[in-house]
């Protein structure tokens, strides 16, 4: 693959932790964020500003981003999926939004309560008013490459999607695997069709489900994308789609790209003591595999 550098997006203190039957009180995630910024991760996803009835893991979004540390160089992220979480964002200090839009409508119904197109229609009106208040702005178009509702979603509808999206003033487009189906072809054939309508950044997020997570996130660095979804310990999953599993692990894939030659400026050592502390707390075996195998050769750790 060859030496370069990637970004790796931490979405654990969200993503992971939205799925999990426990629910952490806010000293617990405030200090889970600020382990994963002691590792030299420059992007956090923290919170999510979402109705906690539905989502009760991610509650008190802004008693968390009130008492987290805001070390120099980090951008804290959180998940807006209609005009009042925006609002409530707002409030917070946070540097960037993340936006959702599922690509079929029958999971967006679920996830969001509305269709695709009513989603591609809040996106704009939100990710203007964000930009103007100085944000980073992200889209991320779920089920991108598979929909546990209606199977198969053609890469043409997903980049139809982007390009509805792209000129509402966005920073990225993120390109989810929100059920773990996708295969290496898959990214290639959906990165290339995206591409075809945007010059945006690209970013990708993907779950380990079937067990292709890392060879899809190795792939889509192959394929020009610029920016990877992970979560120390592998922990997550959307609690909407039935049978989600976790995203790709932070370590899992640091080792993978260190091996390749890819820079992603963490530091192995306290990524390793983030996620054995969110272990802890959450009372079972995180998914990912290097806690407990090691890093090779032995004794080599960052």
């Amino acid at each position: 693959m060859g030496a370069g550098v990637v970004e790796i997006v931490e979405v654990g203190p969200r993503d992971g932790l939205q799925n999990e039957s426990v629910i952490l009180d806010v000293p617990a995630r405030v200090a889970y964020i600020e382990a994963l910024a002691a590792t030299g991760l420059r992007r956090i996803e923290a919170v999510s500003f979402v109705n906690p009835a539905r989502v009760p893991q991610m509650a008190d979004a802004e008693a968390v981003m009130a008492a987290v540390s805001r070390p120099d160089g980090v951008s804290y992220s959180g998940l807006v999926l209609n005009k009042r979480g925006l609002d409530r964002a707002l409030a917070t200090g946070l540097h960037e939004v993340n936006m959702v839009v599922v690509a079929t409508d029958t999971f967006s119904a679920r996830n969001q309560g509305m269709s695709t197109a009513e989603a591609i229609s809040a996106t704009a009106s939100i990710a203007a008013t964000a930009r103007a208040a100085g944000l980073s702005v992200t889209v991320t178009v779920a089920a991108a490459f598979g929909c546990p509702f209606e199977g198969e979603v053609r890469p043409e509808r997903v980049a139809e999607i982007v390009r509805q999206c792209a000129d509402a003033g966005l920073t990225e487009v993120a390109l989810a695997d929100t059920i773990g189906v996708a295969v290496p072809q898959d990214v290639r054939t959906l990165v290339a069709a995206v591409r075809a309508e945007t010059s945006l950044p690209l970013r990708c997020h993907f779950h380990n489900t079937r067990n292709t997570g890392y060879a899809n996130a190795l792939t889509a660095l192959e394929a020009g994308v610029t920016a990877l979804d992970a979560s120390s310990g592998g922990i997550g999953g959307c609690p909407f789609a039935p049978a989600a599993t976790g995203n790709i692990a932070t370590e899992d894939l640091l080792y993978a790209l260190g091996r390749s030659g890819i820079d992603a400026g963490i530091d192995m050592t306290p990524l390793l003591a983030a996620s054995a502390y969110i272990e802890e707390r959450l009372g079972h075996a995180n998914p990912a595999l290097l806690g407990r195998a090691g890093v090779f050769p032995p004794g080599e750790a960052s």
